[in-house]
């Protein structure tokens, strides 16, 4: 009982923190400032230098990003000469405040154009402005120079031990624990399917929502299973194949969705519905089928989820066997149930799932247990054997022509944050001679990770917003804590663990976290009082004003040129995958299809994070979020298209049941010329360039056709993905401005 309960709440904590990535980096920064003041508590120093040491401590153990150990610890032993030189100037430079100001500015000029050079440049950059920062919020001064020294290199050693001995990472178990979160995530999407089979007329659009929220979750699992598959695998064949199964599980599971979603609707579903948030449930979707196919669809789902969530090494057993085997059945025809064509496919949809599980679970784990297997599923393991001899490990890059000059993001950014930090300067010089730096601050954090003027102005008011709210907290905090020195770092150290959980979910919430956390700083360093705590909300509201000016002003990248830019590129890479996989149904050699389904997958984040400003519940512009939403959800529509013609492609060489038509080529030719004429009138309106339309593609489903091999329903699946994909590149049209003629009879 004990074990099942600690393995459902880990398996809990797997699938909302993917890989673990925020609790391990929030437990080696806590653990390595811990440290830090535990050494310094022992040696004795004053409350100052105890408070310099933890924040040197979290800024050499955060400011890492690599993922490979030794270049982490080559990163992080220059950072030690970087962090001396930068504290040294510091208190130089303070006895001259023009100058010390103009070097500021320098610094942050040089520390957000270092990241042109990569994690390194990043991290260094970030370590030198940081430890400038931190010399100025403990005044440091030239006499206390010594100990500064002794206390940063204490510091930055005392984070090599918590990130290479106390909690030591390694890329191999982070995919580790990518793979696991992938597996629980999938197996709470099919349980969210299952719910979606029962729900009535008063629970079908929140569970509905359960499935979008389940499928956009294993999408992001799955591209951050393949962003660590070079480094957390022993060879690069070992990264393709997992990538491939990978990719082949994630398009199986939303095509069970469709089709659940079909089969309990009076029309076919159009994919739309699973991606744009609101979207209402398909006509005749309201009631829920109650019959004998229905109840052993359900059980079926739920014998699919046993196989899922059932850990490694336990994946055994002859019951189990015969769970996998009754699934894998329905991949063939004389194995369906009796059912309406909708219900039949949802049977297949589950054969083509557990597929896709098997092989995902034989590249994760090695050879199965093979000796109850039926025929069917023996020639399930057959094909995916072929296929894993048939993946090549050759890889073609081509390089891309970097942007140079101003234009590169980098240089631009780095000459906007240096205007904006000058303005801070001086509005912040006026507004307290002494606090004037939380000025600069802000500005300076408002252009990390960020593109365009839209999404500076958002990350200024959720920063302004969480300080207003951690100054409340401070209040409250300083005067429960009082002058108790390690109740007030305990606290620190809870907050600091809280500022790294939430910072990858709410902005906001890590700001909170952030000032909270300072306000007790402030009262260990006898500063605190209630008007140093309202000035730090109006620096920071002051830097975070400097900050949108200069972005809007100095070399301004607004929010609808930004998001033009990324949708170009979708829409390219989509070009792009849905010609590839095209060509090789229609007899071309192999490409490297899944690669290019990975390119369209991440165009497609970085445009979801780029549109935020414009999807914000706050903005009055309700037209333009509504559009946004409805561009983007048709985008990631065309994408689960063109993943699963991709997926489909991939099966060519090794599958019995599919053979290559040239006439598909032809097919493909007008989705592909419509897409790159969306392309080109985005990239210039003036574009003369007209989407093309003709006779419906699925009326190529008559027989007689296409020659279609064995069944015939992978050519009919492809057929339904390339006319999905065109009436969805069609609907692009209207939002974007295009016009589409009907075509002339």
């Amino acid at each position: 009982m004990g074990r099942a309960v600690h393995l459902r709440l880990w398996n809990r904590l797997a699938a909302s923190d993917p890989g673990l990535l925020r609790l391990a980096a929030g437990l080696r920064t806590v653990t390595s400032i811990a440290l830090t003041l535990a050494v310094l508590a022992l040696l004795g120093v004053p409350v100052p230098q105890l408070v310099a040491g933890a924040v040197a401590a979290m800024v050499a153990t955060f400011a890492i990003r690599e993922k490979q150990r030794s270049q982490q610890a080559v990163t992080l032993a220059l950072g030690l000469p970087v962090a001396l030189v930068s504290v040294t100037l510091c208190a130089v430079l303070n006895q001259w405040v023009v100058v010390g100001d103009l070097f500021f500015v320098a610094l942050m000029f040089c520390a957000v154009y270092s990241r042109r050079f990569g994690d390194r440049g990043t991290a260094l950059g970030l370590i030198g402005f940081q430890i400038y920062f931190l010399s100025l919020f403990v005044q440091a001064t030239t006499h206390a120079l010594p100990s500064l020294y002794a206390v940063i290199a204490l510091a930055f050693g005392c984070s090599a031990v918590a990130r290479f001995v106390l909690l030591p990472g390694n890329p191999a178990g982070t995919l580790g624990r990518l793979r696991r979160a992938f597996r629980v995530r999938l197996g709470q999407l099919i349980t969210a399917q299952i719910a979606l089979l029962d729900a009535g007329p008063g629970d079908v659009d929140k569970v509905l929502d359960d499935v979008r929220t389940g499928t956009a979750r294993l999408h992001e699992t799955a591209l951050m299973i393949q962003g660590r598959l070079e480094d957390g695998t022993s060879d690069e064949a070992v990264a393709r194949l997992l990538q491939r199964r990978v990719a082949d599980t994630e398009v199986a599971a939303e095509r069970l969705g469709l089709m659940l979603l079909t089969a309990r609707s009076a029309e076919r579903t159009d994919t739309l519905t699973l991606h744009l948030p609101g979207a209402p449930v398909p006509t005749g979707g309201e009631l829920p089928v109650r019959d004998e196919a229905s109840a052993a669809l359900r059980r079926d789902l739920e014998a699919l989820h046993l196989l899922v969530v059932r850990p490694a090494g336990e994946a055994s057993g002859t019951a189990l066997a015969h769970l996998r085997n009754r699934l894998l059945g329905y991949r063939e025809e004389d194995h369906l149930p009796r059912a309406s064509p909708p219900v039949q496919d949802v049977f297949r949809g589950l054969g083509e799932l557990a597929r896709a599980v098997v092989g995902l679970r034989t590249a994760l784990e090695g050879p199965q247990d093979e000796s109850a297997d039926s025929p069917a599923t023996a020639r399930s393991r057959e094909e995916l054997d072929a296929e894993d001899a048939a993946i090549e490990s050759s890889e073609e890059s081509q390089a891309e022509a970097a942007p140079t000059g101003l234009r590169r993001p980098t240089t631009r950014a780095a000459v906007q944050v240096a205007v904006g930090s000058c303005l801070a300067i001086t509005g912040g010089e006026l507004l307290s001679s002494n606090r004037w730096y939380w000025a600069v601050l802000t500005c300076w954090i408002v252009f990390v990770n960020t593109s365009s003027t839209g999404e500076i102005l958002v990350k200024g008011y959720r920063r302004l917003l969480g300080t207003v709210l951690g100054v409340v907290a401070g209040i409250a905090l300083a005067g429960l804590v009082g002058h108790h020195t390690w109740t007030a770092f305990a606290l620190v150290l809870v907050f600091v663990f809280a500022m790294f959980y939430s910072a990858p979910l709410s902005y906001t919430l890590m700001s909170f976290f952030v000032t909270a956390a300072l306000g007790l700083l402030y009262t260990l360093l006898n500063t605190y009082s209630l008007s140093v705590l309202v000035l730090r909300v109006e620096e920071t509201a002051l830097g975070a004003a400097c900050g949108v000016f200069a972005a809007a002003v100095v070399l301004p990248v607004n929010t609808d040129r930004r998001t033009n830019e990324l949708l170009v590129t979708v829409l390219d890479e989509l070009a792009d995958l849905t010609r590839a996989a095209v060509d090789q149904l229609s007899g071309n050699p192999h490409a490297d299809l899944v690669d290019k389904a990975r390119d369209l997958d991440q165009a497609l984040a970085d445009l979801r994070a780029g549109t935020q400003p414009l999807t914000q519940r706050l903005t009055p512009l309700r037209a333009r979020r509504n559009t946004a939403q409805y561009v983007v959800a048709l985008l990631e529509t065309c994408a689960y298209h063109g993943r699963s013609l991709a997926a489909t492609a991939e099966l060519l060489p090794t599958h019995p049941s599919i053979a290559a038509d040239p006439r598909l080529r032809g097919v493909c030719a007008r989705i592909v010329h419509n897409i790159e004429a969306i392309a080109a009138h985005v990239r210039d309106p003036r574009s003369t360039a007209e989407i093309e339309t003709g006779p419906s593609i699925a009326s190529m489903l008559e027989p007689g056709t296409l020659s279609t091999p064995r069944y015939g329903r992978v050519t009919d699946r492809v057929l339904r993905h390339l006319q999905r994909l065109d009436e969805a590149v069609t609907g692009l049209a209207r939002p974007l401005g295009l016009r589409v003629e009907r075509p002339k009879k």
